[in-house]
């Protein structure tokens, strides 16, 4: 078990906790939903589960990178280049390990091969730096820069209101799904280093009631869990969240602000040589 004594535990005392979790999401979970549900099994506070490892990356979340890491070499998690993690046909039978057994098993893996693997998280130093540039933007280009954000992700008439903004509304838009049907849509976009609480989502709310049939909050931090229970509160607007690892996120898949160089492999056929 882990040590009570650490908030956050150490990637291995993840291991458990973190195939429980797997189990009761159904053996399937996104990267926030496995997050989240493991706070729960541990019980952490939001101190904890908000507590910052490096740039935008929680401690939780910086570790359970690595917890996913040793158990899918270990043959219990798979994941898709959606993000999705899953239990393997062995995980889904197991539903514990014993710590020091996947350490042994992984560190003979790195022994005998020539690369370590290392978690995806931990080779996107973009993210970081990117999310430093965004941070240090003035509002006024923040809010710019969600407008084209949203643009270019499919709304339509994203008007930015600026300083005449109304009780906290940065901006409005319009979404439309499948062609026929569209939403109002009143956003906020607040440069945050830390956390958004319930307050302000709960504030946000008060000025869309009968104005729109959605709301976005787009922040550079993170949300805390009673932020996002107050977001998709039953009988109130429900409001997407959207943080820096998202934003980021979004970006790169606009190619906004994001170039991606593919790099080029050349091998040499030596068979080819043998028609001569």
């Amino acid at each position: 078990m882990y040590n009570p004594v650490i908030a956050v535990p150490k990637h291995d005392d993840l291991f458990n906790p973190l195939l429980k979790a797997l189990h009761e999401l159904g053996g399937s979970a996104s990267v926030q939903e496995m997050a989240e549900k493991v706070a729960d099994i541990l019980k952490l506070s939001d101190e904890d589960v908000n507590e910052i490892h490096r740039g935008n990356r929680t401690k939780l979340n910086y570790r359970l990178a690595w917890a996913r890491n040793y158990l899918k070499r270990f043959g219990l998690l798979e994941n898709s280049a959606k993000g999705v993690w899953a239990l393997t046909k062995n995980g889904i039978s197991v539903k514990s390990v014993d710590q020091a057994e996947v350490n042994k098993f992984v560190k003979n893996l790195d022994k005998s091969s020539k690369d370590t693997e290392i978690p995806e998280e931990e080779t996107e130093s973009w993210k970081e730096e990117l999310l430093d540039i965004i941070k240090a933007l003035t509002p006024a280009e923040f809010e710019r820069l969600c407008q084209r954000v949203l643009r270019e992700a499919g709304f339509v008439q994203v008007n930015v209101l600026g300083k005449s903004g109304d009780g906290g509304i940065d901006g409005t838009g319009i979404v439309k799904v499948g062609g026929f049907l569209s939403f109002r849509v009143i956003f906020q976009c607040k440069r945050y280093k830390n956390s958004v609480s319930s307050q302000l989502i709960r504030e946000f709310k008060g000025t869309m009631v009968g104005r729109a049939d959605k709301g976005l909050f787009i922040t550079t931090g993170t949300f805390t869990r009673d932020a996002k229970q107050e977001a998709n509160r039953d009988g109130s607007i429900p409001i997407d969240l959207v943080d820096g690892e998202e934003l980021v996120n979004k970006m790169k898949e606009l190619k906004l602000g994001v170039s991606i160089k593919m790099e080029e492999v050349v091998e040499v056929n030596k068979d080819w040589f043998d028609n001569f």
